[in-house]
């Protein structure tokens, strides 16, 4: 019996596991080459951000998130922040966006003086217009990065939500070229 169980365990785990780590070619949502749709979203300060007033005319990064002031997220903030004025000099514009409130980005904004847009996509709809899925179990919003050219399209993708600090290095390498 103890055997059955063990096996039945195992098949279990083998079914859950593949649903959690399926492929990225599932994955639906914006691609490299795609160009940026429309979307809106309050901003830190309860401005309405609208995209088509930046994308589409100077470059972007957006990176998305799981959540404000938690260990990983702070320190991707906060390499964002110090590496801003190289982002500002390569006429890049930084957004960040997760689905926290405008008033959780505010205190996040003022508590590490971070000096870039942070967007409250509350409802999740602009992650899943770009099809940035959850973390490996499911249970964690993922954290990937994009990078828009002056045209508004999408140039490289990076997902990669152990190494929250090093979205900022692959998107500076990928800009200076």
């Amino acid at each position: 019996m103890k055997k059955l169980i063990i096996i039945g365990f195992v098949v279990v785990l083998g079914i859950m596991g593949f649903k959690f780590f399926k492929s990225t070619e599932d994955k639906k949502g914006l691609e490299v080459g795609d160009k940026v749709p429309y979307f809106e979203l309050l901003d830190q300060n309860g401005v309405m951000f609208k995209s088509d007033n930046v994308i589409g005319k100077q470059g972007v990064v957006i990176y998305f998130y799981p959540k404000d002031d938690t260990p990983g997220c702070t320190k991707q903030a906060c390499k964002f922040r110090d590496e801003f004025e190289a982002f500002s000099s390569l006429n890049v514009k930084v957004i960040g966006i997760s689905k926290d409130s405008v008033a959780s980005h505010k205190a996040f904004e003022e508590k590490y003086q971070l000096p870039f847009t942070l967007l409250a996509d509350v409802k999740n709809e602009v992650r899943k217009l770009f099809g940035v899925s959850k973390s490996a179990m499911g249970m964690i919003p993922g954290r990937v990065t994009y990078i828009i050219d002056a045209e508004g399209v999408i140039q490289y993708i990076f997902d990669d939500m152990m190494h929250a600090e090093k979205h900022i290095a692959v998107a500076l390498d990928f800009l200076r070229g």
